[in-house]
């Protein structure tokens, strides 16, 4: 409990100093996993089963989370140049990345192409206080990146999708025969459809509170995840209870309960998924390696930004098509969900997590504080000052 106390103090306390550069203060929690991996006096804690239980949780409610805020009526609205803009930006850093990944790791090209899609993930998340502050939100170009972010996730869905799918094939997923594993995969889906199609009749349930809902939502994300496990499905399971209750609670109670699943989502088991990242995170590979985590992150990057300007040079102009490529290299949470997902069914190796994982610490970084500098510079945003 003293362990837990810490981790939570110091949390806070770093998370208060990466919100004034513009990084999501939920990353501190990493940066104390990358610590103890360093040093460790608490290895009998970090390594016990109530700690990996807790950890494994925080994993399910992040893809529960990406789920639950899908709004496919509002992905089905996306316009053409968004649309395009989101395939072209797409697959170019896939593209990119796989060819890294296959050649520099000699990884297969199907977990080439897997994580190289993961990577190529937009953290809206992270952009819209910057668009915010630059009063850039309800502008063409800020609709334009919001858009890309917002259709980027069926590529986050697909991607996890078919990492449950080799996750599971991996590991054989023999204490069962094919067709009751066919069977139990079938049934999620089938939940979800029903659960869709007949949300209408959750009015008949009468919740005396928003604990009464709150604990309905539970039964059914758990149901989800317990039902997807057995054919090593798990994570299919949250982000598909995800999607089923988003659109099966009526909007009038959606609206009470959305706070409360995201406290308990970010507030208490997120940290310790991301401490129990940083934890497995091999640092020799990281001070070994530093250039070749550099290369990736530039090489990525640029792949999105030169798609992004020709794409978007005509629509928006070159500065404002540069600035939206930026934008859109801002990661979050799910490339990270995918790669510890694949990295615990023995899919990538270690060396590659922790090149990954590096990577995307540094760009969080270097992003952020890149991004305002040139909507201050080129003058795109307000011209108010940049408050710290």
């Amino acid at each position: 409990m003293l362990f837990l106390a810490g981790v939570f103090l110091l949390t806070f306390l770093i998370g208060i100093l990466l919100e004034k550069i513009r990084i999501p203060w939920i990353f501190s929690a990493l940066l104390i996993g990358l610590g103890l991996a360093a040093y460790n006096p608490f290895s009998d804690i970090t390594n016990s089963g109530t700690f990996i239980f807790l950890a494994q949780l925080g994993m399910y409610f992040l893809l529960f989370m990406i789920g639950f805020e899908l709004d496919i009526k509002n992905i089905l609205k996306q316009g053409k140049f968004i649309v395009k803009t989101t395939i072209a930006i797409i697959l170019a850093e896939t593209l990119g990345g796989a060819i890294l990944i296959h050649y520099i790791f000699n990884t297969s090209w199907l977990i080439s192409f897997l994580v190289g899609a993961s990577f190529a993930t937009v953290g809206e998340a992270i952009l819209l206080p910057i668009l915010d502050e630059f009063k850039l939100t309800k502008t063409k170009l800020g609709q334009s990146i919001l858009g890309v972010g917002v259709l980027d996730d069926v590529v986050e869905l697909g991607a996890i999708i078919l990492a449950s799918v080799v996750v599971g094939k991996s590991m054989g997923a023999t204490h069962f025969h094919f067709g009751l594993n066919l069977f139990l995969l079938c049934l999620l889906f089938g939940l979800v459809y029903v659960l869709i199609k007949f949300h209408k009749k959750v009015q008949y349930f009468k919740f005396k509170d928003i604990s009464s809902l709150f604990i309905f939502i539970l039964f059914f994300m758990f149901l989800f995840i317990g039902i997807g496990s057995y054919v090593e499905s798990a994570a299919l399971g949250a982000i598909l209870a995800g999607i089923a209750l988003k659109n099966m609670i009526p909007k009038e109670k959606l609206k009470l309960i959305d706070s409360e699943i995201k406290t308990i989502s970010y507030g208490f088991f997120s940290p310790l998924f991301f401490l129990w990242v940083g934890l497995d995170t091999d640092l020799s590979y990281l001070i070994k390696f530093p250039l070749l985590i550099i290369l990736i992150l530039v090489m990525t990057n640029a792949t999105k930004i030169l798609a992004s300007y020709f794409v978007g040079k005509k629509e928006l102009g070159v500065k404002k098509s540069i600035v939206m490529g930026i934008s859109l290299t801002v990661k979050f949470s799910t490339s990270i969900v995918i790669i510890k997902f694949l990295y615990d069914g023995n899919i990538i190796n270690s060396a590659l997590y922790s090149v990954l994982i590096g990577t995307t610490i540094l760009s969080q970084f270097i992003i952020p504080l890149l991004l305002s500098t040139l909507i201050t510079k080129w003058k795109i945003g307000s011209s108010r000052k940049v408050s710290n």
